[in-house]
């Protein structure tokens, strides 16, 4: 048996994982802004503790996990799924929009995790599972400040993984493509209200193309949600893992353009050394 602590858990991937580990007899500290809306979700067991969570709130962070080691003893799973997108220039989003977004997907994050760490750390066990996105590998037009809150946890999760293995703590990073959930709802992607008519082909036309994508994403969330139950079990997990046909074929992509690169400018790449 396992104690989970999810971030987000009150619907989309952290409300499935948090039913398909309640199901195969886990403990679950599901959290939420609403606490109530995780039980709605989720129902009532005793092997579920419902948290209210603001994950841009440290002290609130602190208290749930503490209570969470009150409840059930440990957390041996920290899934860190609550985030939200913004579609729009780099341009067009405005310095409110800009930290609200990282103020959840990055400092929330951070903040979460800090709090979970050091029960952890005395286990000397324990697995971290950071959601980022196909866009935290690779960035696009129309997406560039929330691909850039991803870049950034992709940055932190390679620093945790390397500092926390040691001590029996595996993180990994999980790289999901366009998958069937809410996710470009306006409940968790907001648009820029600046519109610059000279992103209208680049940035504005991803935003439309968001809309009419909604709903019709080729990836299955069931699927994902039971590959991550199953993956905590995993004896030797890898530092990302990537979910999805479209990220799978957007890293391979991006790695034939670096490739590409390197090859045309490898003599100046390389030419920066000092002479020896």
């Amino acid at each position: 048996m396992k104690t989970w602590f999810i971030t987000g858990a009150s619907r989309g991937f952290g409300g499935r994982i948090a039913q398909l580990a309640l199901e195969r007899g886990d403990n679950v500290v599901a959290t939420a802004r609403s606490a109530s809306t995780v039980v709605e979700k989720l129902g009532q067991s005793p092997n579920l503790l419902a948290v209210p969570l603001d994950v841009t709130d440290d002290a609130q962070a602190h208290d749930a996990a503490a209570r969470a080691i009150e409840k059930f003893g440990r957390i041996d799973v920290l899934l860190n799924n609550a985030g939200f997108g913004l579609v729009g220039a780099v341009e067009e989003a405005s310095q409110v929009e800009i930290e609200n977004i990282y103020r959840t997907n990055v400092f929330g994050l951070l903040g979460v995790t800090r709090a979970v760490l050091p029960f952890m750390r005395t286990q000397r066990s324990g697995r971290i599972l950071n959601i980022s996105s196909i866009g935290g590998y690779r960035s696009s037009a129309g997406f560039g400040v929330y691909c850039s809150t991803k870049f950034a946890v992709e940055g932190l999760s390679e620093a945790l993984y390397h500092e926390l293995s040691p001590l029996g703590i595996h993180v990994t990073v999980v790289e999901p493509g366009y998958f069937r959930t809410d996710f470009l709802d306006a409940s968790s992607l907001s648009s820029s209200k600046i519109l610059i008519d000279d992103y209208s082909e680049t940035a504005g036309a991803v935003r439309n193309r968001a809309s009419s994508l909604n709903h019709t994403q080729p990836g299955d969330p069931e699927r994902l949600a039971r590959v991550l139950v199953d993956f905590v079990d995993a004896t030797n997990p890898p530092m990302r893992l990537p979910l999805g046909s479209d990220t799978v074929a957007a890293i391979e992509a991006k790695h034939a353009a670096d490739e590409a690169i390197i090859a045309e400018w490898h003599k100046v790449s390389i030419s920066t050394d000092f002479r020896r």
